[in-house]
């Protein structure tokens, strides 16, 4: 019997995760991984209050712990609450910082490299676990070659495969994902079977450590002293207007610029230095190539260019390109067609076909 330490959100993906482990006769520890203060979800009693709102998105609160808690205790499987508060702090330093740098940044993906699948890989060790599994949608299939591969999962609408990327090759061995072969309507259909209370819960799809999704107020939050205010400018060095930071805006941004152009007009680059937001018309943000770098490759580090689709976002399609390997670490992608809102801070990710080749962090 196989032993398996499943990271559980109190989401209805992790909570049928659980069931579908322990029916195939794995030996499950469940686990919540905290990230907030202590008192958020320390000391949480074997039935914390009434289970949450179903309505409400899974995440990392006090009650999507005692939802996880509820759902090993019906299934009986030993439970537990890690903290990791320490380790958090430096995803969320991250995240300030490279808003600090006029980037865009992706935490979750960072999430998933340093903690679900770094951190969490010693807590198995430590009790002697065989695999670490999540309720991410994406698959894992060995080849003839006997490598294993990185799939996207079979609902192409849920698929999480880009945000997998950062995984350490070595790693996918021991990593399972129970629901990557199934599509959300039949784990939610599979959670209302088993009675779980959590069936008809919303995905969380924000940021967990900002509640109100107001991202610049959570960066000014941490940073209250740096001054980031500036002259908001058109690509012809045109002053328009000012902002009161430029943590506020991202590349490929039409929305919220507090700025009345007369027609519609993008945010095509930041300048943090200068302070200076630029805007620019669609066809002024239109990239054809882009340098990535921290590359993380999932299959042997490539020497010689090569043809993949490449994702430059978690919602935006993938689309031919070819790569050429600069380093070990980095990598040039030319685009066989124009790409809108390439962001630096955003993850560059190379498929072939279903299959998760390696990324990168774009320059």
């Amino acid at each position: 019997m196989s032993r398996v330490v499943l990271a559980m959100s109190g989401g209805v993906d992790s909570s049928v995760a659980a069931w579908l482990l322990r029916s195939s006769g794995h030996d499950v520890t469940g686990v919540f991984m905290r990230h907030g203060p202590p008192d958020v979800t320390a000391s949480l009693p074997n039935s914390a209050g009434p289970p949450s709102n179903s309505g409400k998105p899974s995440g990392c609160s006090a009650a999507d712990a005692a939802d996880a808690r509820r759902i090993a205790e019906r299934l009986q499987i030993p439970f537990y609450v890690l903290n990791f508060e320490n380790q958090f702090e430096r995803i969320i330093d991250y995240f300030v910082d490279q808003y600090m740098a006029g980037r865009t940044p992706n935490p979750c993906i960072l999430c998933n490299t340093w903690l679900k699948f770094g951190k969490l890989f010693d807590y198995a060790d430590s009790i002697g676990a065989d695999y670490v599994a999540t309720g991410h949608y994406a698959r894992l299939v060995r080849q003839n070659d006997g490598q294993i591969a990185l799939l996207r999962g079979v609902d192409s609408t849920k698929d999480q495969a880009y945000a997998l990327f950062g995984i350490d090759r070595r790693a996918l061995p021991r990593v399972r994902f129970p629901v990557g072969e199934r599509r959300k309507e039949e784990i939610r259909r599979i959670a209302a079977e088993q009675g779980f209370a959590v069936a008809g819960k919303r995905d969380s799809q924000e940021i967990c450590f900002v509640p109100d999704q107001n991202h610049a107020r959570f960066v000014r939050l941490r940073r209250p002293d740096l001054q980031t205010s500036g002259e908001v400018v058109t690509t012809d060095g045109t002053v328009v207007g000012r902002h009161d930071g430029f943590e506020r805006f991202t590349v490929g941004q039409r929305k919220g610029l507090g700025i009345a152009m007369g027609e519609p007009y993008y945010v095509v680059r930041i300048e943090p230095l200068a302070r200076r937001v630029v805007l620019g018309r669609r066809e002024e943000l239109a990239r054809h190539e882009l340098t990535a770098g921290e590359a993380n490759w999932l299959i042997d580090p490539p020497e010689e260019p090569f043809r993949a689709a490449v994702k430059i976002r978690y919602r935006s399609r993938a689309v031919d390109a070819t790569i050429t390997p600069l380093a070990p670490s980095r990598f040039h992608v030319a685009f066989d067609e124009p790409r809108h809102g390439v962001a630096p801070g955003q993850a560059a990710v190379c498929f072939a076909g279903d299959r998760v080749l390696g990324g990168g962090w774009i320059e």
